[in-house]
């Protein structure tokens, strides 16, 4: 619930013409708005698309147009919120614009963003991912629904498309609207190992993509042996039974490479030594964050020393 000063923030954010204003519109369709409270839309940038003012009218939304992202501060934001008073707010952002200022300076403290939508044109989505990544990755970052639209039936890779936001938001919800307006939900990957078997080796090249889908499936794994390779970590606050086989992975660029892997947990772990390459052997369980969100850890069965693979760093294709 929010305070009477509070007020909750609708964030509609990715590159021109893929689909923002759309998106508001379906929202608002929807009846998400409907419920005679007023809300201020402010547009960052206007696209092939137009609202429907008549929907505005009848949904109580008031629409402002900020074209410089220079003029869109948080003394800006203040002058609105004191004009229009609104109960809410929407944000249709520039996605060339900084979403992460935005978010941690722009906006005013008692303005909280509630649900980010990113949206992505699937027409332009190559030319975007291959020259603009970091933006990409940036909206990616702060979304928990993606919407990739305009999506051929054949032709794109999905899977990938998909592990490219999860390898950087394990939390969002991905979805692929067809050129028809329907949603594909039959996107499988392609794992390079039997996930139905009981035991399950992974290739040094695997770990990435078991990686992913066990975090976005943990109940898929519950109870399996999994056998990798990785770097042993062990962290001050860590109980002295506990520690990660790490892997360094990169979703972007060399800059934003880091250590991913799942906590296991072993009798000899003081015993490991800190950095050093080790083949585990693990039986997987499912463990609850304070959230309630269901995530992997391993009861480790046995534990041998292995030398580095010979391509250190993980990606997720």
């Amino acid at each position: 619930m929010f305070g009477k000063k509070d007020i909750p923030v609708y964030l509609f954010s990715g590159f021109l013409e893929s689909g923002k204003s759309t998106c508001i519109q379906e929202v608002i369709e929807e009846g998400n708005f409907s419920d005679g409270k007023k809300t201020l839309l402010i547009l960052c940038e206007e696209g092939e698309h137009e609202i429907d003012e008549q929907m505005l009218v009848n949904n109580l939304i008031s629409c402002v147009v900020i074209e410089d992202e220079e003029e869109l501060t948080e003394k800006q934001c203040l002058a609105l919120e004191k004009k229009y008073k609104p109960d809410r707010i929407c944000i249709e952002y520039n996605g060339m614009w900084d979403g992460e200022k935005l978010v941690n300076e722009i906006i005013p403290a008692h303005w909280y963003v509630v649900q980010t939508f990113v949206t992505v044109n699937a027409q332009t989505y190559e030319m975007y991912n291959n020259n603009m990544k970091p933006i990409l990755i940036g909206h990616y970052k702060q979304a928990d629904l993606v919407i990739f639209n305009r999506c051929p039936r054949e032709g794109m890779d999905k899977a990938a498309a998909r592990r490219s936001v999860k390898a950087v938001n394990r939390m969002a919800q991905v979805i692929f609207e067809l050129e028809d307006g329907t949603v594909d939900n039959d996107i499988k990957d392609e794992l390079p190992y039997d996930v139905d078997q009981d035991i399950i080796k992974l290739e040094d090249d695997d770990y990435g993509l078991w990686y992913l889908d066990a975090s976005e499936n943990p109940e898929r794994y519950k109870g399996k042996v999994i056998i990798h390779k990785g770097k042993v970590y062990k962290g001050k606050k860590f109980p002295s039974n506990a520690f990660v086989p790490t892997r360094e992975a990169m979703t972007c660029c060399v800059d934003d490479i880091a250590p991913i892997g799942f906590v296991c947990y072993y009798a000899d772990a003081p015993k490991l030594k800190q950095d050093s390459w080790v083949t585990v052997k693990g039986k997987v369980k499912v463990e609850h964050n304070p959230q309630g969100q269901p995530y992997i850890a391993m009861d480790i069965l046995d534990v041998q020393p292995a030398e580095e693979p010979e391509e250190k760093i993980v990606y997720f294709t």
